[in-house]
């Protein structure tokens, strides 16, 4: 049977161990967490809940020798990166002007949570020579695309574009009356998963390209013709569900699994994929182009507050983000070095009061 780790122990992280230790895939997981009481209790409550050996490992995934080690430790054949220096929801209930302007940059702005970490996780994966594929939560439409340029991509994202396959697949089956919809494929980016996730339709242009059948028939509108959900750590019960058979299908042996992914080898946004045994295959449909989808996702990433990601991993900013946060910190939409990620979250930090 094979080893998960687990690497961040937020509600995602917790709900992704608990669903691998009770899918009956996985032998053994380990939880890797900073906090150990935290850890203590995940690990304990997942071990209960499930038949699978449950093994709690201390980690502050910010330090590159100790995730290598714990890498040598334990040989996992899969490791989940759910683990950011700061939640993308940390800000959802805060309406003063510095927080309320960082929310209205985009997430990119926030790209400094949420880079070292994944970054760190994938340096200590080469290092150690580690064969395992890497399977990463945080904001990966973005920080998939980043990590590629300097050869550090996980093999793919979780959440997002899967997300928006799961609303597909329900508003079909609930047109059809219960019969189990056909083969659906997703392109798009995260930043419309608020509008899918809403039900709110924005246009033709903006929506994400949804493909029905083999034969890809378009119907773009079934990502918004379902009862909208509000903004929440709700929507986290989704997430795991569009996570869950992604993982499985990254173990060895596994079955092939057809769904859509964020950030499948670095690319940015989502993609409909084919996955089996750790290796993941683009699966367009015919007649679509890679070249037509990742334009279109990289226009999409503007949504996001990002304008660009140059060939040694600076990110770049939108008109539109620089604009939201000039009266707070302008500073913080200049252009993003990788070097510069600990500087600037430490920077994000001032700014908002952490």
């Amino acid at each position: 049977m094979s080893t998960a780790l687990v690497i961040g122990l937020g509600d995602m992280g917790d709900r992704v161990a608990a669903g691998l230790a009770a899918s009956g895939f996985v032998g053994r997981v380990v939880v890797a967490s900073r906090s150990e009481a935290n850890l203590r209790q995940v690990a304990a409550v997942v071990a209960s809940a499930s038949d699978t050996l449950v093994e709690a490992a201390p980690l502050d995934a910010t330090r590159f020798e100790d995730v290598a080690a714990l890498l040598e430790r334990t040989r996992p054949d899969l490791v989940v990166q759910c683990a950011s220096l700061r939640s993308p929801w940390g800000l959802a209930d805060r309406a003063d002007p510095a927080a309320a302007a960082v929310v209205a940059a985009g997430l990119g702005i926030r790209l400094p949570y949420q880079v070292p970490v994944v970054r760190n996780v994938m340096r200590a994966v080469r290092e150690t020579g580690l064969a395992a594929p890497v399977a990463n939560l945080s904001f990966p439409d973005v920080t998939g695309p980043v990590l590629e340029r300097i050869g550090l991509a996980p093999a793919l994202g979780l959440g997002n574009a899967g997300m928006m396959l799961r609303r597909v697949r329900a508003v079909l089956r609930e047109e059809a009356n219960g019969v189990i919809p056909p083969l659906v494929r997703v392109v798009g980016h995260h930043s419309q998963l608020t509008g899918v996730m809403t039900s709110e339709d924005p246009g033709e242009e903006g929506r994400c390209r949804v493909f029905l059948g083999e034969e890809g028939r378009r119907d773009d509108g079934a990502a918004y013709r379902g009862p909208g959900i509000d903004p929440g750590l709700r929507w986290n019960f989704l997430t795991a569900a569009a996570t869950l058979p992604v993982l499985e299908a990254l173990l060895p042996e596994s079955k092939v699994l057809r769904w859509s992914v964020p950030a499948p080898n670095g690319l940015p946004g989502g993609y409909p994929v084919r996955i089996q045994s750790g290796a993941v295959e683009l699966d367009l449909p015919r007649g679509q182009s890679l070249k037509d989808a990742v334009a279109f996702n990289e226009r999409l990433a503007e949504g996001d507050g990002v304008a660009r990601v140059d060939a040694d991993g600076t990110v770049h900013f939108t008109d539109a983000a620089r604009e939201a946060v000039a009266k707070v910190a302008p500073d913080l939409a200049e252009p993003l070095a990788l070097d510069d990620m600990d500087a600037r979250a430490a920077r994000l930090d001032e700014v908002l009061g952490l």
